[in-house]
């Protein structure tokens, strides 16, 4: 039996305000999404730590008007393991915490850190100084009943040091805390894998075991490098970099990874394909529960090949 529990997709404000986020909604409530992950960073809900009091009541307002399940997307620029800005980040991301109890979201999705090249120096304590500003988090989630996913993200930029996603659930095993698990995003994953010369199905299976949360959207795994599309079209002409297309553009395998791998229960298949494919959005949602249903048909993890 499978142990993801819901799939939907991510959605969030295109203009800082409510509105624009609720037309969304409404949207992928029409075409019957139960389950939204919500960028809530997309809107002014925090200030210097500390949440505004009238824009969360507003949105506790309008998440209560659906009935979906909520998942929350913490800081996309989140990067514990910098020095300089990690103390301001844990304020965010604990006060987002108060925000996803509120509207009864139970996991907020926290990215992996990095350090750019010349910030090398800072190298030694980089894997420690993350760890512990995560176990500070995900203690100060405990009581809230919310789980921090700490995803995988690809390298950005030469001379970058940034965790493989295998590192990356060794980083959650070593916290071995019950409040922070591993976001396994396969396209980061295959495009990590690609710029490493690492195996992309050995990368994810290492995380699987410790996995509560999934980021799904196509991808052909290919860096994008130093090139620059005039178009965000261009790039998926090319097939390069992080595309977030509708299942089945790319070339990842999907049913055989859901045949294989075994995640925690309690896991939420995530697409992130957002509104600029909304006519795919439909058929994407129909082949995820297809996956969600050959999902733990198959050997668990470890088991095959």
């Amino acid at each position: 039996m499978s142990n993801i529990i819901a799939t939907g997709f991510n959605s969030g404000s295109d203009d800082g305000e409510l509105e624009s986020l609720e037309v969304d909604l409404r949207r992928l409530a029409d075409i019957g999404v139960d389950t939204v992950e919500l960028g809530l960073t997309t809107i002014d809900l925090i200030a210097g730590g500390r949440v505004i009091k009238e824009r969360a009541e507003r949105l506790v307002a309008l998440t209560r008007q659906f009935d979906f399940r909520y998942t929350v997307h913490g800081l996309v620029s989140s990067n514990f393991m910098d020095p300089a800005t990690c103390r301001y980040q844990l304020d965010a991301a604990k006060a987002l915490i108060e925000v996803c109890d509120r509207i009864d979201a139970r996991i907020i999705v926290q990215h992996g850190g990095c350090l750019r090249a010349d910030q090398i120096s800072e190298r030694a304590g980089a894997d420690q100084r993350e760890r512990e500003a995560l176990f500070e988090l995900a203690e100060f989630a405990r009581p809230y009943d919310v789980r921090i996913a700490l995803e995988n993200i690809f390298t950005t930029e030469p001379g970058q040091y940034r965790q493989t996603p295998a590192e990356v659930a060794e980083t959650v095993k070593a916290l071995d805390h019950p409040n922070v698990v591993a976001l396994i995003d396969f396209s980061h994953a295959y495009i990590e894998s690609t710029y490493r010369g690492l195996n992309f199905r050995e990368q994810i299976r290492a995380m699987a075991p410790v996995t509560g949360h999934l980021h799904v959207h196509d991808s052909f795994g290919r860096p994008q490098g130093s090139y620059e599309a005039f178009y965000p079209q261009e790039n998926t002409a090319m097939g390069i970099g992080d595309l977030h297309m509708p299942l089945g553009w790319g070339d990842i395998d999907w049913e055989d990874i859901f045949s294989e791998l075994e995640f925690l229960p309690g896991t939420v298949l995530m697409m992130e394909i957002g509104l600029r494919y909304r006519n795919e959005q439909s058929e994407s949602l129909d082949r995820a529960r297809k996956l969600m249903a050959l999902n733990g048909r198959d050997a668990p993890v470890g088991s095959r090949r």
